[in-house]
């Protein structure tokens, strides 16, 4: 509440004003049934009146149906559905009207033209109604940014984070944070102009102390958490290894239910990183089809593609290992173990087996319908082994069920009771945060008599650091939550 509270000033107001009434195609581009053409801005009532040749403005957030004229010619544009929002009641929090018309190119080319004509009216900016729309207050940065991903959201789990940030979800957790430092600092200067006062005692500093200690907890757990909301917003990156010819790129184009990357008989056909983008299981995965990958090779090229298979796997969050299937039926006949197949496939790979570790992995046999059943049961008894054949498609279902449950894993889920950390943006001011907290804890425990003044500056940066993500700045907060706790000057 403290952010809505101080983004309002006239000053603002005055300064969106003065920049005049803004139009913009809120639909989406191209043919459709309908386009809505936003317009915002003192001069949104004269638009209307303007355009529909009617000096009655329709009822707030009534839609009514009139003729849509030319301000310039007078001639009719298109008859459709007309939406006044009055301020502050509405997106940006000015007046605002939209024009629903039929959403042919040359329906909105012509509303473009007619409202461009009226003068102190203009084409929006990029972004620029949900920029006046933060200006005034009705939402704050991680609002704007949950927009933002939720416009691009692809796959239910990324629609359902987004959804969670754009309705304030992760702003009333930094909110409730930052309430709490505007708090401890409130108590530490309070301590220090009224000490002598009966109303603030010796305790105060030690509750601020378990208050700070109680903040640097919290923010160190909400910053461990494996970016789980960053790798979902941004995709799962997946990396497909294996030996030449097991089946990495069938695979992809089975999962693509197209011909992404070739496939031959002749081994090492894939020479470079080959990604496409999925919706698996609800969660978006960057699928990479790489190199086959050998122990040497006096190939310049495979060698070169072997290298970038290397470096993306390790950069990786889900690994794929494909192994084929006749080729673990000969080791296994022979008596040894998977373990010992394991061991000896990673090395004629040239990867040593901590690499699997660097990433969630999971091992996939393909070619499984070239082997008789009765060799394919001990095979499913070995764990974390998926069987699937890309010719026959036999065992996809298992297969995605498996990458699913990894990628549940990978990117968690999103609550209203704990909201995902999804932008490197918060990252980066938490971790100052945390550090403005911590220079406190060591300041006040490392001195014999610490300079409240300073101690109370660690505390007012790590404000400002929680204020940076939100988009609020600390003013007069401070003062009110002293008079209102210690009733100074009662």
């Amino acid at each position: 509440m403290f952010a809505r509270a101080i983004r309002a000033p006239l000053k603002l107001a005055r300064y969106y004003s003065s920049r005049g009434t803004i139009f913009g195609l809120s639909s989406g581009s191209g043919k459709c049934g309908v386009a809505v053409i936003r317009v915002s801005g003192d001069a949104s009532s004269d638009v209307i009146q303007r355009k529909t040749s009617s000096n009655k403005l329709p009822a707030a957030r009534q839609a009514v149906l009139r003729r849509i004229l030319h301000s310039r010619t007078a001639e009719t544009i298109d008859r459709g559905l007309v939406l006044w929002f009055p301020g502050p009641h509405s997106f940006t929090g000015e007046d605002c009207v939209e024009f629903h018309v039929h959403g042919g190119a040359a329906v909105v080319s012509a509303m473009y033209d007619s409202l461009g004509s009226i003068d102190g009216v203009r084409l929006a900016e990029p972004g620029e109604f949900t920029k006046r729309a933060f200006y005034a207050g009705k939402m704050d940065l991680t609002e704007v940014e949950g927009l933002a991903d939720l416009i691009e959201a692809e796959t239910e789990a990324q629609r359902k984070q987004a959804l969670l940030q754009a309705s304030g979800e992760l702003s009333k957790l930094y909110n409730e944070m930052r309430s709490r430092l505007v708090r401890c600092i409130a108590n530490v200067e309070a301590y220090i102009d009224f000490a002598e006062d009966q109303d603030v005692d010796d305790t105060v500093l030690q509750s601020v102390g378990e208050d700070v200690a109680t903040l640097v907890r919290d923010i160190s757990t909400h910053l461990n958490d494996h970016r789980r909301g960053e790798r979902l917003r941004a995709g799962v990156r997946t990396a497909i290894i294996g030996a030449p010819n097991v089946g990495k790129s069938s695979f992809v184009n089975l999962l693509s239910n197209r011909k992404v990357s070739i496939v031959t008989n002749v081994a090492g056909t894939t020479r470079d990183i080959i990604e496409s983008h999925h919706d698996i299981g609800g969660y978006p995965v960057i699928l990479a089809d790489t190199a086959g990958l050998r122990a040497s090779t006096d190939d310049i090229v495979e060698s070169e593609g072997i290298s970038r298979a290397k470096d993306y796997f390790q950069l990786a969050d889900l690994l794929i290992l494909m192994i084929d299937s006749e080729d673990l039926q000969r080791y296994l006949q022979n008596g040894d173990t998977f373990d010992c197949f394991l061991s000896h496939y990673l090395t004629s790979l040239g990867i040593n087996r901590e690499a699997l570790s660097t990433a969630k992995s999971m091992l996939i046999v393909n070619k499984c319908d070239l082997l008789p059943e009765s060799f394919l049961e001990p095979i499913k008894k070995i764990p974390n082994i998926t069987l699937l054949s890309c010719h026959t498609q036999a065992g996809l279902e298992a297969v995605l069920q498996e990458i699913t449950t990894n990628l549940k894993h990978l990117c968690g889920n999103p609550s209203k009771e704990s909201p995902n950390l999804s932008q490197q943006r918060h990252r980066y001011h938490l971790k100052q945060c945390l550090d403005c907290l911590e220079k406190y804890q060591r300041y006040v425990e490392g001195q014999r008599n610490p300079d409240l003044a300073i101690a109370t500056q660690h505390l007012r940066n790590a404000t400002r650091c929680i204020g940076k993500i939100t988009g609020a700045i600390e003013t007069e907060e401070i003062l009110d939550v002293i008079f209102s706790t210690f009733c100074i000057g009662k």
